[in-house]
């Protein structure tokens, strides 16, 4: 949870660098969140359209949206990529692909463009 709360508390930070379990710790979260949210709205009859995303579940996703993006561009500076690479996802197919090796792929070792490794900093006890 500490996770959780860490990414929603820099939720407009776009400069730094995440570490892969800040980055995949607030995705889980995030599909477990969705999904509860999403079975409230069924249980409810929140959803406007069948089959479409309730009220509940939409709220909480633009509640997320930009947090998303902002550890997903952090995540990418760890491994020494730009934050517009998350655009890559716009190329059909292989686009996902690409963009996924790079959320999940380890990140550099020591100081980087973009900051210094947070495997190094311990600021706030994570």
């Amino acid at each position: 949870m500490n996770w959780y709360l860490k990414v929603l508390k820099d939720y407009a930070k776009f400069d730094g660098r995440a570490r892969r379990s800040e980055y995949w710790y607030f995705v889980l979260f995030n599909i477990i969140a969705s999904f509860i949210l999403g079975f409230v709205d069924g249980i409810l009859g929140l959803s406007l359209v069948e089959g479409s995303l309730g009220l509940l579940s939409g709220l909480y996703s633009l509640f997320v949206l930009i947090p998303s993006i902002s550890v997903a561009v952090r995540r990418l500076h760890d491994v020494g990529q730009s934050g517009w690479m998350l655009l890559i996802s716009l190329i059909p197919c292989i686009g996902v692909f690409i963009l996924l090796y790079f959320l999940i792929k380890d990140g550099d070792q020591g100081d980087n463009e973009y900051g210094p490794s947070p495997k190094t900093v311990s600021s706030s006890g994570y």
